[in-house]
């Protein structure tokens, strides 16, 4: 179209789109500068004139700007709206991010309702030990719950030895090991068969690796174990099913190894004597 001395029906100036569209006048103009949305024509009189299309388009650009996308990201996700099909695709694409920022921000909210819960168990202030959390659930680790277990002389090691790598806190690991051990208990393998000693080797070289030679740490990691407090219930019931097993298996593979670092710990030697006079 060319220019005119009045405005055309169908068309809008500047100032009467940037009010249907609650917006201001210097952001359309800001975004015609940037060439993201650009008039359909010009009257004679310089007025910059836009129509539905335009409106449509500004729509959705600023559904995508809320959404967080950059400017020049924007620029390149503008379709040209020609055909209904177009219309549909930018309505299906505008569903779809906001779908997965649905499901970020209930993931978050989720992370935050966990951290709440945390904090409310942890009797003194203690930022760092958040931070720790904080981290581990936006990594959606399972391991969150032990940061708020463990004392500040496991805690240490941690930090010094796994960084902020959830994985590596051995959890995981932990868990399939539970889950073993229930498995060998159900099929009535016996604590001192072979497969229970190989299964008490394993058990004994998740927790080597985890203390990274500090033998000083199983003395904690045995408190740890038996203060179930706090846990997550999920967890805590796993481990108590596997418990005795785990604990006998592993004594009668160090047992043959004549070696046995856990001997001389209270608390291990109390809950060992009561599981063999069961």
């Amino acid at each position: 179209m060319g220019k005119s001395n009045t405005i055309p029906q169908g068309y809008m100036t500047v100032g009467e789109l940037a009010k249907k569209m609650e917006v201001t006048v210097r952001t359309i103009q800001y975004y015609d500068r940037m060439e993201i949305l650009k008039p359909s024509a010009e009257s004679e009189g310089g007025f910059r004139l836009y129509t539905d299309k335009e409106l449509m388009k500004l729509q959705q650009i600023l559904s995508l700007k809320y959404l967080g996308f950059s400017l020049s990201d924007i620029k390149n996700c503008i379709i040209s709206l020609d055909s209904p099909a177009d219309v549909v695709d930018v309505l299906t694409q505008q569903a779809d991010i906001i779908k997965e920022r649905i499901a970020s921000m209930t993931e978050a909210l989720q992370a935050i309702e966990k951290l709440k819960n945390e904090t409310l168990q942890i009797e003194t202030v203690d930022f760092r030990r958040y931070a720790e959390i904080i981290v581990r659930l936006r990594n959606g680790g399972k391991d969150y719950w032990a940061i708020k277990k463990f004392n500040d002389k496991i805690l240490d090691h941690v930090r010094t030895n796994f960084g902020d790598e959830s994985e590596n806190i051995t959890i995981n690991a932990w868990e399939q090991l539970c889950d073993e051990a229930e498995k060998l208990q159900q099929s009535k393998i016996q604590p001192a068969s072979e497969q229970g000693k190989a299964f008490g080797k394993k058990y004994w070289d998740m927790m080597s690796e985890f203390i990274c030679g500090d033998m000083s740490l199983l003395s904690d990691l045995v408190r740890f174990g038996q203060n179930r407090d706090g846990w997550v219930s999920e967890l805590k019931e796993k481990y108590e099913r596997a418990r005795d097993f785990i604990n006998l298996s592993m004594d009668e593979y160090l047992n043959d190894q004549d070696y046995h670092p856990f001997r001389g710990i209270p608390e291990y030697d109390s809950d060992l004597k009561r599981i063999r006079n069961q």
